[in-house]
């Protein structure tokens, strides 16, 4: 298992923090910042899943409350998940 932190960019979230198994599965997801309901369930939702697929779900998401309203939090997990 490995643990992975995400920086997020233009986004309230400041940190997110991953643990993923040898399989690629999300095991444990934590975000510091941002709008906290939002994110708790984002990561209960990602728990179990395997990185790709979160990936693919996430990618392009938009937010209006994010700096340029062309990215959002689950955009930056999607993003940072991509560059592993």
């Amino acid at each position: 298992m490995k643990t992975i932190t995400i920086e997020p960019q233009q986004v309230c979230s400041r940190q997110m923090i991953l643990d993923i198994d040898d399989d690629g599965v999300i095991v444990h997801a934590k975000v510091i910042g941002g709008c906290m309901g939002n994110l708790q369930g984002l990561c209960r939702l990602i728990e179990g899943m395997k990185s790709e697929d979160v990936v693919k779900k996430l990618t392009g998401i938009k937010c209006r409350g994010s700096r340029t309203g062309e990215t959002s939090c689950p955009d930056q997990l999607a993003k940072g998940l991509a560059n592993l």
